[in-house]
């Protein structure tokens, strides 16, 4: 009997061990070094503006001064964590306000969601520390070891004395920079004069240091040598960043309706008859891409709309006499409208012929970027929920009250019977005085026929009403007893009001308490 089986019936398919032995690939693959070539033009001008901007906000505002008084810190900006504070110029922010920080995060969050909506990764482009940081090593690093093609020769070199000293040089001045940056953002936590004589002095708190080694060691990593891996591998917001576009959200674009069949050789090419494209094929818009893509594979995840490719295209069509765009700040729509111009609807390859007249512009239907699809109607959503949360913020900040009282009631005993009838209830008051003065706050008790109050500390007599000094930024807790004649009980809770004032301010707050007695006189 014949055993073999049968295969001619059996599917074939056509696949490859893709994971076996011969074919695998490390699972890390070593970083390929990108040695971007300096940009010019406008938007290379924004970004020396925009680091100029952030960087001197970062350094100096530890430094500025604002006169708040005797009793509070005159830095202008302050995270006292000792005490417990938030200053901001004339804001003042106590822990139990920490909802204005967490409005401003809800801002911030809505705002990149604005920003992005309208004009792509704007803030990863322009205002990202991680770009920003970089930027400013790319600066130490050019003057250093020079241009694109120098650095990529010296990268290549042998070790010698030149390239040692270089080497050593840019690294030294990255960790100076690093220990700037890392040094800056303690002196956001204390007063800044104190504590860089204590942190020069070595007399500063461990945890001082500590923060500036990690700083610094952060900085000098990403910014310095991780630099374009941190915004494809680390950072979140490439992925989530196509769920905030759409259609008409503007996006760094190679234009290649216009600019294909690309051609180094144009003239001759339309010597010979073929179409050719605006684009000639130089690559400049490459070599100044600090992210290491071609921006004309289209959309990727790892550009960053910096828009230096723009500056670099723009220099090129303006040495061809060619009008500037090709690469741009373009729309979906605007993109798609374009090319189904410049393919017959899509029945044709792209015909550069298509989209121009006889004299070389642009024919009239060509799309053109319209500044008013900016204020659509989901940007002006985003628009309308940052402004509200600004200005809901705005209000409680501009109407809170900057004296608070509570109070809590003794639980054990509720009341106590004193030798002539009368009931007595203790409480624990809390009189807050949320500004940089000492006050006195008058307490008062209202609603409580007959009562009288007696405070543990305070020589006055037993009245209805104490005033009371409290420091200034500080809390103060007294003990207070309230009495009430034995004619004028009532069986059971009776509710009255303990009213704090501060009479040179006419502020004032009200705590609703309730007076225990027995059920039965």
């Amino acid at each position: 009997m014949d055993t073999r089986t049968e295969t001619t019936d059996v599917e074939q398919f056509d696949a490859q061990a893709v994971n076996a032995a011969w074919a695998r690939k490390p699972l890390y693959e070593a970083r390929k070094k990108i040695f971007p070539k300096r940009a010019s033009g406008q938007f290379r001008r924004f970004k020396w503006i925009v680091m100029l901007v952030t960087l001197g906000i970062y350094y100096l505002t530890p430094w500025l001064r604002w006169d708040r008084g005797p009793y509070a810190p005159d830095q202008a900006v302050l995270v006292d964590l000792a005490n417990r504070r938030f200053y901001f110029f004339f804001i003042e922010i106590w822990p139990q306000e920490f909802f204005f920080v967490a409005g401003l995060l809800v801002m911030a969050g809505f705002g990149l969601f604005l920003v992005t909506s309208a004009v792509g990764r704007a803030w990863c482009g322009y205002t990202c520390p991680q770009t920003v940081w970089v930027d400013l090593f790319l600066v130490v690093e050019r003057t250093i070891e020079g241009e694109r093609n120098q650095r990529m020769k010296l990268d290549k070199a042998p070790w010698s004395v030149d390239k040692l000293v270089k080497r050593v040089s840019k690294h030294a001045i990255w960790l100076l920079i690093a220990v700037a940056t890392g040094g800056a953002w303690i002196f956001y936590f204390a007063d800044a004069p104190t504590l860089l004589v204590n942190a020069l002095t070595l007399q500063a708190e461990p945890v001082a240091y500590i923060t500036v080694a990690v700083l610094t060691a952060t900085t000098y990593v990403f910014g310095g040598l991780m630099r374009e891996q941190v915004c494809t591998y680390m950072c979140p917001w490439p992925r989530i960043q196509a769920a905030m576009l759409d259609e008409n959200s503007l996006v760094v674009t190679y234009n290649d309706w216009r600019g294909e069949p690309r051609s180094r050789h144009a003239k001759r090419a339309k010597a010979e008859g073929k179409q050719v494209g605006d684009c000639v094929d130089c690559n400049a818009c490459v070599v100044v891409c600090p992210m290491g893509i071609d921006i004309r594979d289209g959309q990727q995840l790892e550009c960053i709309t910096c828009a230096l490719c723009i500056d670099a295209c723009d220099g090129v069509m303006d040495k061809l006499g060619k009008p500037r765009g090709l690469i741009a700040y373009a729309t979906l729509n605007e993109y798609t409208d374009n090319m189904q111009l410049a393919t017959a609807g899509g029945t044709t390859s792209i015909n550069p012929d298509l989209i121009r007249n006889k004299d070389g512009s642009f024919i009239d239907k060509v799309q053109h970027f319209d500044w008013r699809i900016i204020f659509r109607f989901r940007t002006m959503l985003y628009f309308g929920v940052w402004a509200l949360v600004g200005l809901a913020l705005l209000y409680a900040l501009l109407s809170r009250d900057r004296l608070e009282v509570n109070v809590l009631h003794d639980r054990n005993p509720q009341f106590v019977t004193l030798s002539d009838g009368s009931i007595r209830n203790g409480y624990t008051v809390k009189l807050l005085n949320m500004i940089p003065e000492p006050r006195v706050i008058f307490l008062s008790v209202e609603g409580l026929p007959g009562a009288t109050m007696s405070i543990t500390g305070i020589d006055q007599p037993d009245g209805r009403s104490f005033a009371i000094p409290v420091d200034p930024d500080r809390l103060r807790t007294i003990k207070v007893y309230i009495k009430q004649p034995p004619d004028l009980v009532q069986p059971g809770k009776t509710q009255f009001r303990l009213v704090a004032e501060d009479k040179a301010s006419t502020e004032m707050d009200v705590y609703n308490a309730s007076f225990d007695a027995p059920e039965n006189k």
